[in-house]
């Protein structure tokens, strides 16, 4: 079948739905082609279910927390509920019908197949062919990349997609990855009563932020009892009996009923033939400009961008692309105080550069810092109140460029910090504000006095 329409939109993950629907309620005739789930990896095996299964397992840790502050305790796991709340409550059973409904009551056509891209205006999915007048969006997103460790395919390894649609808690685990998804379902799952190990090739574990958030979930996961190997990566593994064995580089080995893949996400440019439509297949991302162009008649939404791999960035990319594509001014993206949490007890969020970005591109770093433990609310907290706020200011212009609030609540007090590196707000008009007490975010104010050079 040949046919025509304004706009199509190859993959309808976050950023795809949400410009397709956006385009359809413009008027436009769109096209929405997606492989799995209309919606994508957010609401069926990422951020949705599994915040469920954390929310869960912070609960069974805050009644562990009662002895000594409120009375006694006795805490019995039971995964159960949370399974059942994932499948019926939060993605109906893996089926997106209600997706595909809301979308095609905006006015918008969906296809279900694996699109191909074979001219800039033009993708096929099987037996069907649809030609653009208008745009083409891509919005492919990324999947589970697997690393090629000697002996990984012979095993019944999970992805983070077999761990959210789990109905039983495994005895014991080995995690491959000590990034954000690695360290949040480790976490989870230990304190479900799974015996727990990260195995992370990098120096240490969340490489990607601060050292200080590094150390600060390295002992707060060893003393829950989880073992963590940093700095060693995974050199063969095997079926052992009734578990998986992982030799590690340093020579040793670590067992595990079940083996958990975390160790990040790629692009696959490739499959759906990119270079068709004017793009580097052999690149890690597609590249676009700041109104998420790629190509002429071509834009990108969302992780294939590689801007991080986070729903809000493509919701964010979403409305300027509908807004270029629309004709309308788009405000070009601006990505300085991109705000990100791993949703660890406790969380860690950060916006903007870390202290070492910033050094690396020249500003004349000043850094501030403070423990939660040592605010009014921090003490009055006390069980789980690891955590610290540290902020990097560009001293040259008196702003900040970059922050990290970790703690019981780190991704909420991230929310003053992002606006602060947003909108460039004056270090010392942040001092001079009133902050609430006793709160977790009366932390900016003591980490602003620790300002130094």
């Amino acid at each position: 079948m040949d046919d025509h329409a304004d706009v199509v939109v190859l993959g309808m993950g976050p950023g795809g739905e949400e410009v397709a629907g956006k385009l359809a309620e413009a008027g436009l005739d769109v096209v929405g082609i997606e492989k799995q789930l209309l919606g994508g990896e957010c609401p069926y095996w990422g951020c949705v279910p599994s915040k469920m299964m954390i929310r869960a397992a912070n609960l069974l840790a805050e009644g562990r927390r009662i002895p000594g502050m409120a009375g006694s305790s006795t805490v019995h796991p039971d995964w159960t509920p949370v399974a059942r709340r994932i499948r019926d409550d939060a993605t109906d059973n893996w089926d997106d019908r209600v997706a595909v409904e809301r979308f095609e009551g905006k006015g918008g056509r969906f296809v279900r197949g694996v699109g191909v891209i074979e001219a800039p205006n033009r993708v096929r999915a099987g037996d069907y062919t649809v030609t653009a007048s208008r745009a083409l969006v891509i919005g492919t997103g990324t999947e589970a990349a697997i690393p090629p460790v000697d002996g990984l395919a012979g095993v019944g390894y999970w992805i983070n997609r077999d761990a959210i649609e789990t109905e039983h808690v495994p005895a014991s685990l080995i995690v491959l990855g000590g990034g954000a998804i690695g360290l949040e379902l480790a976490q989870m799952f230990a304190r479900f009563g799974s015996e727990v190990t990260i195995v992370e090739a990098m120096e240490r574990i969340l490489s990607v932020e601060e050292p200080e958030s590094s150390a600060l979930l390295s002992d707060v996961l060893q003393r829950e009892g989880l073992t963590v190997r940093a700095n060693t990566g995974a050199k063969h593994v095997a079926a052992d009996g009734d578990a998986i064995r992982v030799d590690l580089d340093d020579g040793s080995s670590v067992r595990g009923n079940h083996l958990l893949v975390a160790t990040g996400r790629r692009a696959d440019l490739h499959s759906i033939k990119a270079g068709n439509a004017g793009i580097d297949e052999s690149a890690r991302w597609i590249k676009v400009d700041a109104t998420l162009r790629a190509a002429p008649g071509v834009w990108a939404v969302g992780d294939i961008t590689g801007q991080g791999a986070f729903t809000h960035v493509a919701m964010y990319q979403a409305d300027i692309c509908v807004d270029d594509i629309l004709g309308r001014k788009a405000t070009p993206a601006d990505y300085r105080a991109l705000p990100r949490v791993t949703f660890t007890d406790p969380e860690v969020g950060a916006t903007g550069l870390t202290e070492s970005q910033a050094r690396e591109r020249g500003v004349n770093v000043r850094t501030g810092s403070t423990k939660v433990s040592s605010s009014a609310r921090g003490w009055i907290h006390k069980a789980g109140n690891d955590g610290f706020i540290k902020l990097i200011e560009d001293a040259d212009r008196g702003v900040l460029v970059g922050a990290t609030s970790a703690g019981p609540v780190g991704g909420e007090v991230l929310s003053m910090l992002t606006l602060a590196v947003h909108a460039e707000v004056p270090v010392t008009t942040l001092r001079h504000m009133i902050y609430a007490y006793p709160t977790f975010h009366r932390g900016v104010e003591d980490a602003l006095r620790d300002l130094r050079d």
